[in-house]
């Protein structure tokens, strides 16, 4: 069907729900008409807060500021002296935590405690908000449930002022006087609190280091006197164990080379004496291997003997040569040459024996230095055999000394630091008593319930325009029924007398009304071109949602094309059609269906040029079954053969099973909709109704729609239309 429809410029071309336009007017418009909603919102938040804001006890605070360092002041050298507690200055995560930990030292129960016990908070009423209670009795339970370090830290902010080491102390109160001076007093109790931590911290370090100085003096005098017994026992009492080692050492280097040398020696005179003992018996012939054996070669005596025997030899020979064999000086000669010759195997002799006798010593030497050699290594292997036991009790005797002589220094700086009183926090303002309070702000809450109120009233505008299940737009008729859009009908004014004009189509032809009703005919038109649409059932979903005055609407409209129309009133349990065109209802429908009287003897003539109307006739009590019947089956026939136009005013569909019986008869069905007021729910089960008889729909117009109101903005263009034909229509009045 909807592809026979007209195009409908003005609805027709709105955004649908889904689309992804922001429809900027239409949201304004359902600001506008929830206005009613806003506003009193709106007023109430604003009014509340108000009263609810002047009502509020007035807090004032009062800002104390101090300084955190990450150490105290360095009184006494630091090289010198180290104190107990150290602040010490570390990289950026070392800060952080440092001053996170600050942060909840001032926070901490400890410091409010304090500060509770010098003011006496406890007891202070206003303080624990009892100032009211005047029962002695109940003033003291409810005293033993409150707790003042509580109340006190409930009311405390620290506000670390970023990139520095000031944090901001603040303390709300009623009592401006009393804020200022819990404020300063919880600064001067966190300054107190570090400085006792630091007290209690060096005395306990103290009396640590004192009980462990005993100690250590106990065990530095046993070990001392177990190295001394070691050193007695061992001998090394005038020398120490390294120096008795170096000596051992020394003495096992210079043995060592004592014996190397002997050795050498040894060899050296080895081959000396293979070479005498070789010789042997020659020694008494002195013969040439004699006199070239070492000892013998290099002795001075022997060759100074030598040369005398060789002179001797000589001087013989010459005597011999000249005085004979005979003569003594030759005798003389040949005697002294004896002498000279046995002085000179004498003095070999002697050499050779001496150069054994050098051999035999060497040997000697050698044997003596080995024994020498193997006796110092049994002293170092002997030394080395208690180093371990020495080195032990050395070491356990230099430890305690080390620390004896630590613990000492650290119990004299502890002493020293102990005695200082420097603190690392140090206040820069005080607080102050504050004028003006701090909350409630009057200007501030009200500014806020403005903008709550507004927004709030906002808000449940469009959440009750969410939960609104009513037909109000062309949209919704499309896409949640499934019907073709066939138009508007506005809103009609009342006669003075409160009745309906329902014919105001025909008495005001230029109204918006008259237009909406010419543009639904239009499209009804062109819903079949081909096939001339005969017969029409009005009808609605529930009861007073204005189809009768659509039907009645819609004929005078056709009417006005130059066809003749023929209004039927089919709702025969409340008939009204007759009572519209002041006609009478003693025959109608009924009367034709049960076959009394004709078409054209009931039929009535109306005020409208081309209309006929056919009542209702007597209510009948089983409606439903009349229309079930051939009779009424052969009566919209002869109706549709004498008319251009048949419209049938129907009972609604939700209401009773007529609109369904007939809607199967009929060329087509027109579902009216009130704006505003008809149910989705209750719409959608009754054209449901219609398609489960296949009854054909043409579409569904919306009935009474306030062009006023901003929430039908989209079809202002009528109200526009109307306004300034009904302008006209009282100049041509007033001109007349």
């Amino acid at each position: 069907m909807s592809e026979q429809r007209s195009n409908l410029p003005e609805p027709s071309q709105q955004p649908s729900e889904g689309s992804e336009s922001i429809d900027l007017h239409a949201y304004w418009r359902t600001i506008v008409r929830r206005r009613w909603l806003i506003i009193p919102f709106f007023l109430a938040v604003v009014l509340v807060t108000g009263i609810v804001t002047l009502r509020q006890t007035r807090i004032y605070d009062a800002t104390c500021t101090i300084i955190i360092d990450l150490a105290a002041p360095k009184v006494l050298d630091k090289d010198s002296v180290q104190e107990v507690v150290e602040s010490g200055s570390g990289g950026y995560w070392y800060s952080k935590e440092f001053y996170e930990t600050q942060y909840k030292v001032l926070t901490s129960r400890t410091v409010a405690q304090r500060v509770v016990d010098k003011l006496q908070l406890g007891q202070n009423l206003k303080f624990l908000g009892l100032d009211g209670i005047t029962d002695p009795a109940e003033l003291e339970r409810r005293k033993a449930r409150v707790d003042p370090v509580q109340v006190l830290l409930k009311n405390l902010k620290l506000q670390p002022v970023k990139d520095s080491r000031i944090v901001r102390v603040t303390y709300e109160d009623p009592d401006p006087q009393l804020a200022a001076q819990i404020a300063n007093t919880l600064a001067e109790a966190y300054i107190a609190e570090n400085l006792s931590v630091k007290t209690v911290t060096t005395q306990n370090a103290s009396e640590w280091l004192e009980t462990q100085l005993v100690d250590l003096e106990k065990k530095m005098e046993e070990s001392g006197k177990a190295l001394f017994e070691f050193k007695k026992g061992h001998d090394i009492v005038a020398a120490s164990w390294e120096d008795r080692q170096s000596m051992v050492t020394q003495r096992l280097t210079q043995i060592n080379d004592a014996l190397t040398r002997a050795k050498v020696r040894r060899a050296e005179l080895q081959a000396r004496h293979d070479a005498i003992k070789a010789v042997g018996d020659s020694i008494d012939r002195a013969g040439a291997e004699v006199e070239s054996l070492q000892p013998v070669a290099t002795s001075m005596a022997i060759q100074t003997i030598k040369l005398r025997y060789v002179e001797a030899r000589a001087e013989c020979a010459d005597l011999r040569s000249r005085y004979g064999d005979d003569h003594p000086r030759l005798q003389a000669c040949e005697k002294k040459l004896g002498e000279t010759r046995q002085g000179l195997r004498d003095e070999i002799k002697t050499a050779l024996n001496a150069s054994q006798q050098e051999y035999q010593e060497t040997i000697q030497t050698e044997r003596n230095l080995q024994a020498l050699l193997e006796q110092t290594k049994t002293d170092a292997f002997g030394l080395n055999q208690y180093e371990r036991d020495y080195l032990e009790l050395k070491r356990s005797n230099d430890n305690n000394q080390r620390l004896y002589e630590l613990v000492l220094k650290r119990l004299k700086d502890t002493g020293v630091s102990g005695m200082l009183q420097v603190s690392n926090v140090r206040i820069l303002d005080r607080a102050r008593p504050a004028s003006r309070p701090v909350r409630p702000d009057l200007v501030r809450n009200l500014v806020l319930a403005l903008v709550v109120g507004l927004l709030g009233g906002v808000g449940l505008a469009f959440a009750a325009e969410a939960l609104d299940q009513t037909i109000t737009s062309q949209q919704q008729i499309e896409e949640k029924l499934g019907l073709t859009f066939l138009g508007i009908i506005p809103s009609i004014e009342r006669n003075k007398d409160g009745t309906a004009q329902d014919l105001v189509v025909h008495t005001q032809p230029k109204s918006a009304v008259a237009e909406c009703l010419r543009a639904v005919r239009t499209n009804l038109l062109f819903m079949s071109p081909e096939k001339p649409l005969k017969t029409i059932m009005v009808t609605s979903s529930g009861p007073q949602e204005g189809k009768t005055t659509a039907a009645t609407s819609l004929a005078i409209t056709m009417a006005g094309s130059g066809t003749r129309v023929l209004l039927v009133d089919a709702d025969m349990r409340r008939p009204r059609i007759h009572r519209i065109f002041g006609l009478e209802n003693r025959a109608g429908l009924s009367s034709l269906i049960l076959g009394e009287g004709t078409l054209g003897s009931v039929t009535q003539r109306s005020q409208v040029s081309g209309l006929d109307v056919l009542p209702c006739g007597p209510v009948p009590p089983n409606p439903a079954e009349l229309l079930h019947t051939a009779a009424f089956q052969r009566l919209l026939g002869e109706m549709a053969a004498g008319y251009d136009r048949v419209i049938i005013d129907s009972p609604p569909v939700g209401v009773v099973a007529d609109a369904v019986v007939m809607g199967t008869r009929v060329d087509g069905v027109l579902v009216v909709l009130k704006a505003g007021k008809t149910s989705r729910t209750v719409a959608a089960h009754a054209v449901k109704q219609l398609h489960d008889v296949n009854a054909p729909i043409f579409g569904a117009v919306l009935n009474d729609l306030d062009l006023s109101d901003q929430k039908y903005g989209q079809y202002a263009y009528y109200y526009q239309y109307g306004y300034y034909y009904g302008d006209k229509a009282k100049e041509k009045g007033a001109e007349g």
